[in-house]
């Protein structure tokens, strides 16, 4: 029961990583390119590149939670991303920041729910690369 868990902790994990570059590829990067610069997070020379790939980045850490290759280091690059994601924000929200996160593509404002919801998900994060490190010990071939 325990296995089955951990298993829906990593695909839920996969599907926000999934639905987050959904959101972002299916309009044009120009958009996410504008909330990124609006941040002033990122030099004005690497926004266009942010833009580009960080999309596609979200997508392949998504499809590998759900494949479950290389569980342990997928997970740990995910609670990576999502801990800079979470101090950039706090940041920005501390500095009075008003405007789109760029999470979830263009029309989410940055506040108090879209850090709880963050914390939660670094929560969430962390947990399945505990139990994806747990589990290589266990047995070296499974992967949860």
């Amino acid at each position: 029961m325990y296995r089955v868990i951990a298993i829906l902790g990593r695909l839920l994990l996969a599907a926000v990583f999934l639905y987050a570059a959904y959101t972002k590829l299916r309009d044009p990067w120009m958009i996410f390119a504008m909330e990124i610069d609006a941040m002033h997070v990122v030099p004005g020379s690497s926004v266009e590149f942010v833009a580009r790939t960080m999309p596609w980045f979200e997508l392949l850490i998504g499809v590998l939670l759900v494949i479950g290759i290389l569980t342990r280091y997928v997970a740990s690059i995910a609670t990576a991303l999502l801990v800079c994601f979470f101090s950039v924000l706090l940041v920005l929200y501390l500095r009075g920041f008003q405007g789109d996160c760029g999470c979830f593509g263009p029309g989410e404002q940055l506040g108090p729910k879209t850090l709880a919801r963050d914390g939660v998900l670094i929560l969430l994060s962390i947990w399945v690369t505990w139990e994806a490190f747990r589990r290589s010990k266990q047995a070296p071939v499974a992967t949860i």
